[in-house]
């Protein structure tokens, strides 16, 4: 059984065309991500910030739910034969480590500081949040200069320090002399893990853990809807899936720069995510107009915002982008910036959020620890 008959989508491409099918298909995940996201609060930030203070509880759990599931659904798309990878941008092309490496730090510490990823920003500007609806607009400012305007030659100068080249170099699964067969083991233990978790934190079905399976099973759907257009199209098709930051940088330049937009996968998703979380949270109560609740929190969430479009565009992703799509497929300079975006965020909740809260209320220590208990109550309000 081919993948053209699973996935035939022909009909469509000869009816509509290959942009408008991408553009469907870009909606169509882009909906249900934000909508699984929105409801099981899926975010790296605050699942850094618990376990930074000491904790594996429920937004860890959350995901890294979501994380092993594109990885274990991505990993078995590949052996079933749904999905090939090998000419996908993030293992193909020339990679950059130093990339990775410091836009992994940068973003990081700006996810903090913005109180939430580029993802995460989008989900809660669908639910009214207009501090994540400002901060998101800065972060796509920051990543259209870095990639095309100002801040390009500075981006280019910083990843051309340490480069790999693509192919079995830049897969982690070559690079170590295994393959597909030991991807989806790891595919299979990490879930184990995840599940342990879930029952070790009590988190609920609907939506807890069952919502941050949807992310991770909308990530694994773009790849595999992508390549099979990329099979059955005439015209050129870019394997993909998830991501934000180059998407939602191209897609605000499309609106302000041109007449008409170009139908494609990326100009649809990020609208998507948005109407998804949007339905979501209007569906169960949650929306909710939000704005500033103090004057200097507008220079912390801007100085995140831009720290992240910058750090997103010279990592090769966002969390989700690099993190979380680019991990699914054992992509080295993928799982590199999503390490050091780990390292960038717990060192600036050490530095700015734990230790100025302790410098303001010497006592404040007490009440963390006893929060650590329910590691919800320890994060800051989003």
């Amino acid at each position: 059984m081919t993948l053209a008959t699973i996935v035939d989508l022909t009909p469509m491409l000869d009816a509509y065309g290959e942009g408008a099918v991408l553009a469907m298909a870009g909606l169509l995940i882009g909906l249900s991500f934000g909508a699984f996201a929105q409801r099981s609060q899926f975010c790296l930030r605050a699942s850094v910030v618990e376990v930074a203070r000491g904790s594996l509880g429920p937004r860890f759990t959350v995901w890294i739910v979501a994380f092993s599931a594109a990885l274990f659904f991505t990993q078995a798309a590949i052996s079933s034969g749904l999905l090939e990878v090998s000419q996908v941008r993030q293992l193909a092309t020339r990679g950059s480590l130093s990339g990775a490496i410091i836009g992994g730090l940068l973003f990081g510490v700006g996810m903090i500081l913005a109180r939430g990823c580029a993802s995460r920003l989008l989900v809660l500007s669908g639910t009214g949040n207009m501090r994540a609806i400002i901060s998101g607009l800065v972060l796509t400012l920051v990543a259209q200069a870095s990639l095309r305007g100002v801040l390009s030659p500075l981006r280019e100068k910083l990843s051309a320090i340490w480069t790999v080249e693509g192919g079995a170099s830049r897969d982690l699964l070559a690079l170590f002399g295994f393959g597909n067969p030991m991807g989806l083991a790891i595919g299979v233990v990490l879930p184990g893990f995840a599940l342990w978790l879930v029952r070790r934190n009590h988190v609920k079905a609907c939506f807890g853990w069952a919502g941050a399976l949807g992310v991770g099973a909308a990530i694994t759907l773009g790849w595999v809807l992508t390549y099979a257009l990329s099979t059955q199209s005439f015209e050129p098709v870019a394997v993909k899936s998830v991501s934000f930051t180059g998407p939602s940088a191209d897609t605000l330049m499309g609106l302000v720069n041109v007449p008409t937009i170009r139908l494609g996968f990326d100009i649809a998703l990020v609208p998507g995510v948005f109407l998804g979380a949007l339905i979501a949270a209007v569906l169960s109560g949650s929306f909710k107009l939000q704005g500033f609740e103090c004057g200097t929190c507008l220079i912390r969430y801007m100085s995140g915002a831009g720290l992240m479009g910058f750090g997103g565009m010279l990592a090769g992703g966002c969390a989700v982008g690099a993190g979380v799509t680019g991990g699914s497929i054992f992509a080295l300079t993928a799982w590199l910036a999503l390490f050091f975006m780990w390292v960038g965020a717990a060192a600036t909740d050490w530095l700015v959020d734990r230790r100025g809260t302790k410098a303001q209320n010497p006592d404040a220590l007490l009440v963390l620890s006893a929060e650590q208990i329910e590691a919800h109550r320890a994060l800051p309000a989003e």
